[in-house]
């Protein structure tokens, strides 16, 4: 089940470097015969019925939200049968409604909304419906069901339990190893999941005690000021899991200015700046958990298969799926080339 009240939660999988990696697997226009008989349609790159879909999301002020922008706007701009509406993003609740109604107005065929607040904005993907324009609700989530036809997003209770594991598999024979965190905004559901499933992951290694934790605000300069004061209060640790690459910036900053070594450090989300301190392996940084802007495109890919009125190959369903979650995946220096190309600045 996805974070149903996440801020960022955001395919498939550890081999998914594209989140669209299901629907590229949609090879064919033609009727597809199954063992019954029966045929369906799935979207496929192949030119097919125009399709207009709004894309509206809030101001790209973060790394990774400007990743989302970018992947809608590289999806859409494969098809030539896709016209991208795209808004100018705020975070202000009132001016995304209004830029969302005006796509109403237009009568787009398909939505795409990344609301600011998925709770403030639930009426407004109740009105598209109504309207008959199907919603793909991105990543934070609308509060009814009945607000949007599919759920596309990221898995933030799996991004902690991952990185707990990844940590624990390389600390299962240090006796009495340390472990602290470095959490994002810690008044929003998504931060407490993902230190809920890196506490679950760590229940498995009894050797491993989390000593500190300290919450940031997804930010370079919180990143820094937060990881000074940990270094302070910790003079030792085996471990760091961080819960976002962009307040990882900051964190690095500080663990080079305090001259730490001697442990291992995990990020969040898949900056292009973690992946190359990955594969240099020059510093503390050994891995990071996706939270994959590539969503985004995914989204793209299920609003042109709506608007087309066309499933998913590889499903033995005739509709598109109601939930998408993204897969967080570990990149470390075995596989940081396969996802240099979807890093984020």
């Amino acid at each position: 089940m996805p974070d149903l009240t996440s801020r960022r939660g955001l395919l498939f999988g550890t081999a998914a470097v594209s989140a669209g990696a299901l629907l590229a697997g949609c090879t064919s226009n033609e009727k597809e015969k199954g063992s019954t008989g029966s045929s369906q349609q799935a979207a496929d790159d192949k030119p097919g019925k125009a399709v207009t879909i709004g894309f509206a999301g809030p101001q790209a002020d973060h790394g990774w939200l400007n990743a989302i922008n970018e992947q809608a706007r590289a999806r859409a701009g494969r098809y030539s049968d896709v016209t991208l509406d795209i808004t100018e993003g705020s975070n202000d609740t009132a001016t995304q409604i209004g830029q969302i109604e005006t796509l109403i107005n237009k009568k787009v065929d398909v939505l795409v909304i990344l609301p600011a607040d998925g709770a403030a904005l639930t009426q407004t993907g109740l009105k598209a419906m109504r309207a008959n324009i199907p919603v793909v609700n991105l990543d934070r989530v609308f509060s009814s069901p009945q607000a949007f036809r599919c759920w596309v997003g990221g898995d933030n209770y799996g991004m902690g339990l991952n990185a707990g594991h990844y940590i624990g598999e390389k600390l299962k024979d240090t006796p009495d190893a340390k472990v602290v965190e470095l959490a994002g905004l810690d008044n929003l559901e998504l931060t407490r999941q993902r230190t809920k499933g890196f506490d679950d992951a760590l229940k498995n290694y009894p050797n491993i005690k989390k000593v500190a934790r300290q919450a940031a605000e997804f930010t370079v300069e919180s990143g820094q000021a937060k990881m000074a004061q940990l270094l302070q209060a910790q003079p030792k640790f085996d471990a760091l899991w961080n819960h976002d690459d962009d307040q990882g910036v900051g964190a690095l900053r500080a663990i080079d200015q305090a001259g730490r070594k001697g442990f291992l450090m995990v990020g969040g989300a898949g900056a292009l700046s973690a992946f190359e301190a990955i594969k240099a392996d020059d510093g503390v940084l050994k891995a990071t958990v996706l939270y994959p802007p590539t969503m985004a495109a995914s989204a793209i890919d299920l609003a042109r298969a709506l608007g087309q009125g066309k499933g998913v190959a590889g499903l033995a369903e005739f509709e598109i799926p109601s939930q998408v979650t993204a897969y967080s995946a570990v990149v470390d220096k075995s596989n940081v080339d396969q996802y240099m190309p979807v890093g984020f600045d």
